[in-house]
């Protein structure tokens, strides 16, 4: 399982993990302001802090298999 998980890690960080890796990375980045996005306005409406950052991170970590149900990997 290390291995796998190195192996993909390396894949990754070269840029050979996806067939088309603008797309993963801007779907990445989707991800990432979609999370602080609602991360902020939980904290602005007055939400404690970590009641935000655990919704946000729920919902954020929810969101990435419907946001990487159509990547390619090589």
């Amino acid at each position: 399982m290390w291995t796998m998980a190195r192996s993909a890690l390396y894949l990754f960080f070269t840029g050979r993990l996806f067939a088309e890796p603008g797309k993963a990375y801007l779907l990445l980045v989707l991800g990432a302001l979609l999370t602080a996005g609602l991360f902020l306005a939980l904290a602005s409406a007055g939400v404690a802090l970590w009641a935000a950052g655990a919704v946000a991170g729920f919902i954020g970590g929810g969101a990435q298999p419907f946001l990487f149900k159509d990547i390619r990997y090589r």
